[in-house]
Protein backbone atom coordinates (compact mmCIF):
# COMPACT_ATOMS: atom_id res chain seq x y z
CA UNK A 1 0.00 0.00 0.00
CA UNK A 2 1.62 3.69 -0.80
CA UNK A 3 2.37 5.78 2.17
CA UNK A 4 1.96 9.49 2.51
CA UNK A 5 4.69 11.67 3.90
CA UNK A 6 4.90 15.53 4.16
CA UNK A 7 6.71 17.38 0.97
CA UNK A 8 9.95 18.31 0.92
CA UNK A 9 9.88 22.35 1.50
CA UNK A 10 12.78 24.48 -0.26
CA UNK A 11 13.17 27.90 0.37
CA UNK A 12 12.99 29.95 -3.26
CA UNK A 13 13.43 33.88 -3.54
CA UNK A 14 13.38 34.02 0.51
CA UNK A 15 9.45 31.44 0.44
CA UNK A 16 9.07 28.33 1.72
CA UNK A 17 7.90 26.07 -1.20
CA UNK A 18 6.65 22.65 -0.50
CA UNK A 19 7.37 20.17 -3.39
CA UNK A 20 5.31 16.85 -3.71
CA UNK A 21 7.26 14.40 -4.62
CA UNK A 22 5.89 10.67 -6.35
CA UNK A 23 7.87 7.61 -6.77
CA UNK A 24 6.64 4.62 -8.67
CA UNK A 25 8.09 1.91 -8.27
CA UNK A 26 7.71 -0.55 -11.61
CA UNK A 27 9.63 -3.59 -10.20
CA UNK A 28 9.24 -7.77 -10.40
CA UNK A 29 10.55 -7.56 -6.54
CA UNK A 30 8.58 -5.07 -4.27
CA UNK A 31 12.02 -5.45 -2.25
CA UNK A 32 14.69 -5.86 -4.84
CA UNK A 33 17.81 -3.51 -5.63
CA UNK A 34 15.36 -1.15 -7.10
CA UNK A 35 13.17 -0.80 -4.66
CA UNK A 36 15.64 -0.30 -1.71
CA UNK A 37 16.91 2.79 -4.28
CA UNK A 38 13.89 3.98 -4.36
CA UNK A 39 13.33 3.58 -0.32
CA UNK A 40 16.39 6.14 -0.53
CA UNK A 41 15.31 8.39 -2.65
CA UNK A 42 11.76 8.79 -1.31
CA UNK A 43 12.84 9.33 2.34
CA UNK A 44 15.47 12.04 1.09
CA UNK A 45 12.31 13.60 -0.98
CA UNK A 46 9.77 12.77 2.03
CA UNK A 47 7.95 11.09 -1.14
CA UNK A 48 5.12 8.70 -1.44
CA UNK A 49 5.86 5.65 -2.90
CA UNK A 50 3.85 3.85 -5.66
CA UNK A 51 4.20 0.05 -5.90
CA UNK A 52 3.13 -0.73 -9.65
CA UNK A 53 3.17 -4.73 -7.98
CA UNK A 54 0.25 -3.55 -5.69
CA UNK A 55 -2.12 -2.42 -8.81
CA UNK A 56 -3.88 -3.79 -11.10
CA UNK A 57 -2.99 -1.89 -14.17
CA UNK A 58 -3.88 -3.74 -17.81
CA UNK A 59 -2.37 -3.96 -21.53
CA UNK A 60 -3.61 -1.19 -23.77
CA UNK A 61 -6.64 -1.88 -25.28
CA UNK A 62 -7.93 -0.74 -28.30
CA UNK A 63 -11.85 -1.04 -26.98
CA UNK A 64 -10.66 0.36 -23.82
CA UNK A 65 -12.62 -2.26 -21.97
CA UNK A 66 -9.98 -2.13 -18.86
CA UNK A 67 -10.87 1.66 -17.96
CA UNK A 68 -11.82 1.12 -14.77
CA UNK A 69 -8.21 -0.32 -13.41
CA UNK A 70 -5.70 1.83 -11.51
CA UNK A 71 -4.06 3.59 -13.99
CA UNK A 72 -6.51 6.48 -14.33
CA UNK A 73 -6.52 6.89 -10.77
CA UNK A 74 -2.21 6.58 -10.67
CA UNK A 75 -2.36 9.30 -13.30
CA UNK A 76 -4.43 11.60 -11.37
CA UNK A 77 -2.18 10.80 -8.48
CA UNK A 78 0.70 12.09 -10.64
CA UNK A 79 -1.09 15.21 -11.89
CA UNK A 80 -1.24 16.31 -8.09
CA UNK A 81 2.43 15.97 -8.18
CA UNK A 82 4.87 18.63 -8.72
CA UNK A 83 7.65 15.64 -9.77
CA UNK A 84 7.68 11.96 -10.50
CA UNK A 85 10.01 9.76 -10.60
CA UNK A 86 9.94 6.10 -12.03
CA UNK A 87 12.14 3.69 -10.84
CA UNK A 88 12.42 0.67 -12.39
CA UNK A 89 15.62 -2.03 -12.67
CA UNK A 90 17.28 -2.46 -16.20
CA UNK A 91 16.32 -5.93 -17.83
CA UNK A 92 17.05 -6.11 -20.98
CA UNK A 93 18.42 -2.81 -22.07
CA UNK A 94 14.79 -1.71 -20.99
CA UNK A 95 12.37 -0.65 -18.56
CA UNK A 96 10.45 -3.14 -16.65
CA UNK A 97 7.22 -4.99 -18.15
CA UNK A 98 5.56 -3.28 -15.99
CA UNK A 99 6.70 0.30 -16.60
CA UNK A 100 6.44 -0.34 -20.43
CA UNK A 101 2.42 -1.34 -19.48
CA UNK A 102 1.76 1.74 -17.84
CA UNK A 103 3.77 3.97 -20.28
CA UNK A 104 1.53 1.82 -23.32
CA UNK A 105 -1.33 2.78 -21.10
CA UNK A 106 -0.93 6.60 -22.04
CA UNK A 107 -2.55 5.92 -25.29
CA UNK A 108 -5.49 6.22 -23.11
CA UNK A 109 -4.79 9.85 -21.83
CA UNK A 110 -4.30 10.85 -26.44
CA UNK A 111 -7.67 9.09 -27.31
CA UNK A 112 -10.09 8.30 -23.70
CA UNK A 113 -8.97 10.73 -21.23
CA UNK A 114 -7.79 13.79 -22.91
CA UNK A 115 -8.19 15.97 -20.41
CA UNK A 116 -6.37 14.31 -17.49
CA UNK A 117 -3.46 13.77 -20.32
CA UNK A 118 -3.20 17.58 -21.03
CA UNK A 119 -2.51 18.06 -16.85
CA UNK A 120 0.59 16.17 -17.42
CA UNK A 121 1.66 18.10 -19.78
CA UNK A 122 5.02 20.04 -18.33
CA UNK A 123 5.51 17.84 -15.75
CA UNK A 124 9.20 17.21 -14.70
CA UNK A 125 10.00 13.49 -14.16
CA UNK A 126 13.03 11.07 -13.75
CA UNK A 127 14.42 8.09 -13.74
CA UNK A 128 16.00 5.57 -11.15
CA UNK A 129 17.59 2.52 -12.06
CA UNK A 130 19.34 -0.20 -10.81
CA UNK A 131 21.17 -2.89 -13.27
CA UNK A 132 24.65 -5.06 -13.62
CA UNK A 133 25.70 -3.33 -16.35
CA UNK A 134 28.78 -1.22 -15.33
CA UNK A 135 26.72 2.13 -17.03
CA UNK A 136 23.66 2.21 -18.06
CA UNK A 137 22.52 2.15 -21.77
CA UNK A 138 21.33 4.35 -24.37
CA UNK A 139 18.74 2.66 -25.44
CA UNK A 140 17.55 3.00 -21.93
CA UNK A 141 17.81 6.23 -21.37
CA UNK A 142 16.46 7.09 -25.38
CA UNK A 143 13.05 5.71 -24.69
CA UNK A 144 12.56 7.92 -21.56
CA UNK A 145 13.44 10.90 -23.79
CA UNK A 146 11.10 10.15 -26.62
CA UNK A 147 8.37 9.42 -24.15
CA UNK A 148 8.56 12.66 -22.53
CA UNK A 149 9.42 14.64 -25.83
CA UNK A 150 6.40 12.95 -27.31
CA UNK A 151 4.09 13.86 -23.92
CA UNK A 152 5.21 17.18 -23.07
CA UNK A 153 7.24 16.09 -20.24
CA UNK A 154 10.18 17.60 -18.68
CA UNK A 155 12.47 14.69 -18.66
CA UNK A 156 15.73 15.23 -16.25
CA UNK A 157 18.96 13.15 -15.81
CA UNK A 158 18.60 9.80 -14.43
CA UNK A 159 20.01 8.27 -11.41
CA UNK A 160 21.47 4.86 -11.96
CA UNK A 161 23.04 2.11 -9.87
CA UNK A 162 25.19 -0.39 -10.79
CA UNK A 163 24.37 -3.21 -8.55
CA UNK A 164 25.89 -6.68 -9.09
CA UNK A 165 25.27 -8.13 -5.64
CA UNK A 166 22.80 -6.41 -3.25
CA UNK A 167 22.02 -2.80 -3.28
CA UNK A 168 24.63 -0.87 -0.94
CA UNK A 169 23.06 3.20 -0.10
CA UNK A 170 26.82 3.76 1.16
CA UNK A 171 28.58 2.71 -2.11
CA UNK A 172 26.36 4.68 -4.28
CA UNK A 173 25.36 7.90 -1.60
CA UNK A 174 27.84 10.34 -3.87
CA UNK A 175 25.42 9.71 -7.20
CA UNK A 176 22.06 9.80 -5.15
CA UNK A 177 22.78 13.06 -3.46
CA UNK A 178 24.03 14.29 -6.88
CA UNK A 179 20.60 12.93 -8.36
CA UNK A 180 19.10 14.61 -5.61
CA UNK A 181 21.23 17.89 -5.75
CA UNK A 182 19.42 18.02 -9.23
CA UNK A 183 15.56 17.28 -8.87
CA UNK A 184 15.51 18.85 -5.51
Amino acid sequence: MPHASAPLSLKLCDKDIDLNFLVVLASSRSNGNTAKLSKEIAESLHAQIVDLQELSISYFDYKSRNISDDFIPLVERMVLSDFVVFATPVYWYSMSAQLKTFFDRFTDLLTVNKELGRKLRGMPISVIATGTDAELPSSFTGQFELISNYLGLVYHDPLYCCCPDEFNPQQHQQAIQGFLGKIA
